[in-house]
């Protein structure tokens, strides 16, 4: 009985908190599937985030608020797949980049998963470096290729280095392949 519970304890300790960015472009969804695949494991937090543009009128925050809501459960169905992995979607509204680092941090996230194309929330800060330093917690950012013609996925992980920034271009060290 107290190994079973000595087991319980180490799978706890274990698991990991993930944070994945839900944006409304191929490239998050490619990261999500990437990392259901390659990364997240069995007892996982799966925290499915997606970030709205502030809104002056309620009506309008509404919408973007429920749009961002339905967008985050599509990704969820992706997640069906982990045995006993906890999902949770939370929707918030503010600037992306900023929201996201406080978010994650708020959440203690050992892992921040974002989908990398042209209009991502990295490459749009003025300062980049400043604002990875400031997420406390491992970055992988998933880039999406053309998928081959066979229909498999194809996917490129790369490594954000928070400490090391500087190394590399823009601070995107490349880590591995996959397809």
């Amino acid at each position: 009985m107290d190994n079973l519970r000595l087991e319980d304890r180490e799978k706890v300790m274990e698991s990991q908190r993930v944070v994945v960015v839900v944006e409304d472009v191929g490239a998050a969804r490619a990261a999500l599937q990437w990392a259901v695949r390659n990364f997240i494991r069995a007892g996982d937090c799966i925290t499915l985030l997606h970030v709205c543009p502030p809104a002056r009128s309620r009506r309008r925050r509404r919408s973007l608020r429920l749009g961002g809501f339905q967008l985050a459960l599509a990704f969820r169905e992706l997640c069906n797949g982990i045995a006993e992995a906890k999902v949770e979607i939370v929707v918030r509204e503010g600037e992306v980049g900023e929201t996201v680092v406080a978010t994650v941090n708020q959440l203690a996230a050992t892992t921040l998963v974002v989908g990398l194309h042209d209009k991502s929330f990295l490459y749009r800060s003025t300062n980049p470096y400043e604002r990875m330093r400031r997420v406390g917690c491992r970055v992988l950012g998933i880039r999406q290729h053309a998928t081959a013609r066979d229909g498999s996925f194809n996917a490129e992980l790369t490594q954000i280095e928070t400490i090391n920034l500087h190394s590399g271009r823009n601070g995107f060290q490349k880590a591995k392949s996959c397809s």
